[in-house]
């Protein structure tokens, strides 16, 4: 070879090994050019109910469901607990729409109450869309709203984002969970799912649509942590069905009471199939039951034989073997229908030893003691009671232990964030995806408040907004705050005193009473030396104000509420609410 050869190999291979370099300074490879995503957590974390959670790509949102919750027992007089909209009423320019994953209390209760405050389009199934209008006809909202029904495998354009429906099972018909297409990368949001390969409605889950999500990259799974403790699978809504029919059979010539949710469409077609079969009358007592019964066959997700169904004041008319009840009340509601039963309070149905009663649903977290108290009245009643822990007569509508982590291997997330769930259930849930080979740093477990950014290189924490609890007591909507709910437990606990006297406008001295009312404090016959000498102390703080010359309203009332409190709180250890009325004459 000649040197001019030699000096041109030389060369190739001198640019190979050049190449062969990693770069570094300005021809660095550079990051993903791709834009991050947010997810503000506005509801459903740290809690059971009140799910809300909005998604933010390149200056367009998304609200994914818009659910309430129930008032707990410190909630004295609240009606209804719906999130805080102050952050998207900020944003309202921004919001695309709101997406609704299926047709539950705690995923649409607050969608009259936010479309109140902005109108944006709402999607969803066509039985979600339809529980949806009914509740906004209570509102008056009807002809304003903008309700589009969307089925299982559409999707839909919301700005950048492209919302893909996939269809789920779940304890009520028309469920879905969501994939969030955009810029940033795919999100899957699961909504509440369980996996039931012999479901009562419908087709089985669509595990396929989530491998190949799986294959093709998703960015973040957001999934259901509701039974995260629970290990194994959830049972078929087979398993009730056979429950069912031997029950019904077991009960011949006694007359069936079967409460359940009003939302459990596949349940109640159950036990219209077993009273048919019986050859069994249906009624159907509670206005949520009815209401969604009504939609349900309206809609083609309930099949009622004609002559089947009879209205429940006409029940007296057949004996006790041909008729089936369908309640609510399953979870001791105090208005509800069976705990009215129960209490022989019910217009149209008084219970007694010829009743079957069956309560096809497994008490919310919370709710043991009260529908303890109703199972105990029943049976005092001398009825027949059975309920889960007897029989199989109830199953989850949630995934449990191994369907989580089936999801989980199917999805294969860049980063995961276990919702719908108490902090246990969020702890175990992030668990399972450790145990599955997830790293914990790729794991968040957030609060309600609380902002994430997701991008393919990185997720972190931002700046929280404003986010909580709005309170509903009947017409009002967030005027029951922290101060009227201590007020409230103050009056409920240790009652309320009221003193009244008149004073002479000039010199400030008591010209009439002072007066003592008692509510919820002592009974005043009782205790009428006790209320004497309560005038006496009331009298002579005004006295002494009159003497030093003191006449601001406000201190006079003072001086009344200090030394009577003090009075009352020696005598009885208890510290009533002292409401002091002064008027000048």
């Amino acid at each position: 070879m000649t040197a001019a050869a030699q000096r041109a190999q030389q060369q190739i291979a001198a640019r190979g090994a050049a190449a062969a370099q990693p770069k570094r300074g300005r021809g660095r490879p550079r990051k993903s050019q791709k834009p991050p995503v947010k997810v503000y957590f506005l509801g459903g974390l740290n809690e059971i109910g009140k799910n809300f959670t909005l998604y933010e790509c390149q200056g367009d949102m998304v609200i994914v469901d818009c659910g309430l919750a129930f008032p707990d027992e410190e909630m004295l007089g609240v009606d209804l607990v719906i999130p805080d909209f102050t952050f998207v009423e900020k944003n309202r320019e921004k919001i695309r729409g709101v997406v609704i994953t299926h047709g539950h209390e705690d995923h649409i209760g607050a969608v009259p109450y936010l479309l109140k405050k902005l109108n944006v389009p709402v999607y969803g199934t066509a039985l979600t869309i339809g529980l949806i209008e009914s509740k906004l006809k209570e509102h008056n909202l009807t002809a304003s709203a903008k309700l589009k029904v969307t089925p299982p495998g559409s999707h839909i354009k919301l700005g950048c984002f492209e919302v893909e429906f996939i269809h789920v099972n779940h304890s009520i018909a028309d469920s879905v969970a969501l994939a969030l297409h955009t810029p940033a990368g795919v999100l899957v949001h699961t909504g509440d799912f369980k996996i039931d390969c012999t479901p009562e409605e419908g087709e089985m889950i669509d595990l396929c649509r989530f491998a190949e999500l799986g294959k093709e990259g998703v960015l973040a799974l957001l999934m259901d942590s509701t039974n995260a403790e629970r290990p194994g699978y959830t049972q078929t809504e087979q398993t009730v069905n056979n429950s069912l029919d031997a029950l019904f059979m077991r009960a011949e010539g006694k007359r069936i009471i079967v409460a359940t949710f009003a939302s459990s469409i596949s349940r109640v077609q159950m036990i219209i199939n077993c009273a048919v079969k019986y050859g069994r009358k249906v009624a159907l007592s509670g206005r949520s039951m009815v209401n969604v019964m009504g939609i349900a066959s309206e809609l083609g997700y309930l099949d009622i034989p004609d002559g089947v169904l009879v209205d429940l004041n006409l029940i007296n008319r057949y004996e006790p073997g041909q008729l089936v009840l369908i309640t609510t009340g399953s979870q001791g509601e105090p208005m509800s229908a069976l705990t009215r039963m129960a209490f022989s309070d019910h217009r149209q149905v008084a219970i007694g030893p010829g009743d079957f009663i069956i309560l096809s649903a497994r008490p919310i977290p919370g709710n043991e003691k009260t529908v303890g108290a109703v199972v105990d009245e029943l049976l005092k009643q001398g009825c027949t009671v059975i309920y889960e822990s007897m029989y199989e007569v109830h199953v989850s509508g949630h995934a449990c232990q191994e369907e989580l982590k089936l999801i989980h291997g199917l999805v294969k997330p860049r980063f995961f964030i276990p919702v719908h769930g108490e902090q246990k259930h969020l702890q175990k849930h992030a668990g399972l995806a450790m145990a599955m080979g997830m790293d914990r740093k790729d794991i968040f477990i957030g609060d309600i408040g609380n902002v994430l950014e997701l991008h393919e290189d990185h997720m972190k924490q931002l700046a929280e907004v404003p986010a909580g609890s709005v309170m509903v007591d009947g017409l009002g909507v967030g005027d029951v705050g922290s101060v009227v709910l201590r007020d409230r437990k103050h009056l409920a606990e240790d009652g309320l005193i009221v003193a009244v006297c008149s004073i002479e406008s000039e010199t400030g001295h008591v010209a009439a009473g002072p007066d003592i009312v008692s509510r919820g404090f002592v009974y005043v016959r009782e205790n009428e030396p006790l209320m004497e000498e309560a005038r006496r102390v009331v009298y002579r703080a005004l006295e002494d104000c009159a003497n030093h010359r003191v006449r601001d309203w406000s201190d006079m009332k003072q001086s009344v509420k200090d030394e009577l409190s003090k009075f009352l709180y020696r005598k009885t250890q208890r510290n009533p609410m002292i409401l002091p009325i002064i008027m000048e004459v």
